[in-house]
């Protein structure tokens, strides 16, 4: 029985896209290629971070970081274009299903918490700006331990904010490597796989898949089915 489900935000509940996509007729033809540069440069950065041991550096700051770095590779030197780029990722669109799915969750008793490598002050102003601030009983950010997800202090914080065990709460999320770490710290793991990606980590069989997050299955969540 889930008490919690724990979502990822970036690319699980938000559409990472969605700022180059609002700019697209500035950036071009390739975009979207761009912004997927962008995205996994930006998770490059917090890896690399964090198992160097430096000094921490938050999620806003890596992004203008790594945007910079994918600019300079797609030879995009209008530094306005890039501003208004990054001001939209401060306010991504969620994907059409994720408001009801978390009402409905909510309709269930089943808390709902986001969990995320985003700064609190970025999660604060993409919660608002996605309609979803009111659906979520917290918005957790692995600023509180400094270091980025997968790293097991990360999942830690769920379990300590609702005082369940990681087997009574469900964690979401796009991200291979998120679901891989979450999956070993032993939460019951769904992996958003919205784009069709290829099995990675022995996902598949281990996790549920979900499609998107109109198909999660309720029966096991909260209340009777």
């Amino acid at each position: 029985m889930v008490k919690v489900a724990v979502f990822d935000a970036y690319g699980t509940l938000l559409d990472v896209n969605a700022a180059m996509r609002r700019h697209a007729d500035r950036l071009g033809p390739d975009w979207h290629r761009i912004s997927q540069d962008w995205r996994v440069k930006h998770i490059e950065y917090t890896w690399v971070r964090s198992l160097a041991g430096v000094e921490y550096r938050d999620f806003w700051a890596l992004a203008q970081d790594s945007l910079d770095a994918v600019a300079a590779r797609h030879g995009i030197a209008d530094r306005a274009l890039l501003s208004d780029v990054l001001t939209a990722y401060r306010t991504l669109d969620a994907y059409p299903e994720v408001p009801g799915m978390l009402r409905r969750l909510g309709e269930r008793d089943v808390s709902r918490a986001i969990l995320s490598n985003g700064e609190p002050l970025m999660l604060a102003d993409a919660v608002e700006a996605a309609g979803i601030a009111g659906l979520l009983e917290d918005v957790l950010s692995a600023e509180t331990v400094r270091v980025y997800k997968p790293d097991p202090r990360v999942y830690r914080l769920a379990v300590d904010r609702f005082g369940a065990t990681a087997g009574e709460m469900a964690f979401f999320s796009s991200n291979p490597w998120d679901a891989f770490g979450a999956r070993e710290f032993g939460f019951q793991v769904f992996w958003v796989n919205r784009t069709g990606q290829s099995d990675e980590y022995g996902l598949r069989g281990s996790v549920t898949e979900l499609p998107d997050l109109a198909h999660l299955p309720l029966e096991a969540a909260g209340g009777a089915a």
